[in-house]
């Protein structure tokens, strides 16, 4: 071998960026290679051990805290994985850096790469916990799911503004009673779009960057049957899920009930889902609904794989909601916003699609289509004062048992650019996307003032005489 030969590293340090603390990591890479023609030999790869515990190693396939005498052939390469488990914080509800060194020891000398893990205390739940009596989760510790949370019927949760919630693969929060999100909330000024203070946040819990936008890592939010009753959700951001809000009640039932108010709702997908469902398969949708009635007030809807709203039976309010259902990480069939009053598979009643009503709504997306209604002669949907992307119901009246919106101050386009958002991928800006309106966008000024909804998603004030559709109210000039 060659006893002056050094060795080289994939990264100088491997980083875990924020690690629930008693929640394992996933393995880090780290490639040791050998430039060298001939062969080194390794006296020794070992942790230093700084904080015992924390760090685990897995070296040619063998999991150790050290080896000996390895053999790194001339212009190759060694793998090692590395795992982090952080324990609580002695200064309980703020993040803290966990960091070790892994040793090398080549010819008598020694070189190294840190291990840094920056932790993040936390409240746990699951896996198939139940909330027996009505409870606020505090909200000074991220919250993280692991299986099933069930709120049990007749009992309240309650989660305060800037509460954080992050739920393992295949987790879910399931509702049999009420769910009241930020009930009470009354912002005072216009927030960002990266408010942490009020907005309560959904998501799964891969927290690195890769995983940032990825849809279908958690199950998402079901209320179940019909005892859930009175459930709220206001200035919320739910992501990264297969479902965001879902009501089940394949029995037709009484309807629960859910209310959404500047809520968000992105990167949501899923196919053939048997999330909670009895073994029937469901394909994923921003808001999901079989025989459950949803009020929905300045919601903004993007990245839906498959469905921005899907309803099965009940009814559907919308209204100052933005559906930019842009998908560019993957093709999409399926209209955004799609109804049917056919039961579902294995459904035992027949689903009664009472009502759909839409206004002062950008109805938008990545296909030609993004309206469909199955038998919609039967429950006559209300559009009125929207902005819709459909070449299937451009007619200016219904006629028989087709439908036509283009009335009521509504407005239809081809041109796939027409709502003039701030930056969408139509427009090729970046990928970061700002579904505000532009200047020139037609939706300015073209909605009906509701005294119910004042203010926009970000809790901007809306003009009383003539608002802008959709979520978001621009400042005119």
């Amino acid at each position: 071998t060659d006893g002056s030969a050094q060795l080289e590293f994939s990264a100088d340090t491997v980083l875990f960026d924020t690690v629930f603390a008693r929640v394992g990591t996933v393995s880090k890479r780290l490639w040791v290679y050998n430039r060298n023609a001939r062969a080194v030999r390794v006296e020794q790869v070992r942790l230093a051990d700084t904080n015992p515990g924390t760090y685990s190693l897995l070296i040619n396939g063998d999991e150790a805290t050290a080896v000996s005498n390895l053999e790194i052939r001339g212009k190759d390469s060694l793998l090692v994985l590395v795992k982090a488990v952080l324990g609580p914080s002695a200064t309980a509800g703020k993040p803290f850096l966990v960091s070790d060194q892994l040793l090398f020891l080549t010819n008598g000398n020694e070189q190294n790469v840190q291990l840094v893990a920056y932790g993040q205390d936390a409240y746990f739940h699951g896996p198939e916990e139940h909330i027996t009596r009505n409870t606020t989760w505090p909200r000074n510790l991220p919250h993280v799911i692991y299986g099933a949370v069930v709120v049990d019927a007749g009992v309240t949760l309650r989660l305060q503004p800037g509460t954080r919630v992050y739920s393992h693969a295949g987790s879910a929060l399931l509702v049999r009673g009420t769910l009241r999100v930020n009930e009470s909330t009354t912002p005072t000024t216009e927030l960002t779009p990266t408010d942490t203070a009020t907005f309560v946040r959904f998501q799964g819990d891969r927290l690195e960057a890769f995983y940032a936008d990825v849809p279908g890592q958690w199950a998402g939010i079901q209320f179940d049957a019909s005892s859930s009753r009175d459930n709220l959700v206001r200035f919320t951001e739910i992501k990264n899920a297969s479902f965001g809000l879902l009501i089940f009640n394949p029995l037709n039932g009484p309807h629960p009930k859910v209310t959404a108010e500047q809520t968000i709702l992105r990167n949501i997908s899923g196919a053939a889902l048997t999330f909670a469902s009895g073994g029937q398969g469901f394909d994923g949708a921003g808001v999901f609904g079989i025989s459950g009635d949803f009020d929905l007030r300045n919601c903004l809807f993007t990245n839906c794989g498959e469905y921005a709203v899907r309803g099965i039976g009940g009814s559907y309010d919308l209204n100052f909601c933005t559906i930019a259902n842009y998908t560019p990480q993957f093709r999409r069939e399926s209209a955004s916003l799609s109804f049917t009053n056919e039961p579902a598979a294995a459904q035992a009643a027949l689903p009664n699609l009472t009502s759909v009503a839409i206004n002062n709504s950008i109805v938008w997306g990545s296909i030609q289509n993004e309206l469909s209604f199955d038998n919609g002669s039967q429950y006559r949907p209300d559009i009125r004062n929207s902005i819709l992307r459909t070449d299937e119901y451009k007619e200016a009246t219904d006629a028989g048992n087709d439908l036509g919106f283009l009335n009521n101050g509504n407005q239809l386009s081809a041109d796939s650019r027409y709502p003039r958002f701030k930056s969408s991928p139509d427009t090729g800006f970046g990928n970061t996307f700002d579904y505000r309106l532009d200047t020139l966008s037609p939706a300015s000024n073209k909605a009906l003032f509701d005294t119910r909804i004042p203010r926009d998603l970000l809790n901007k004030s809306r003009n009383p005489t003539a608002p802008d559709l959709g979520a978001y109210e621009r400042v005119n000039p």
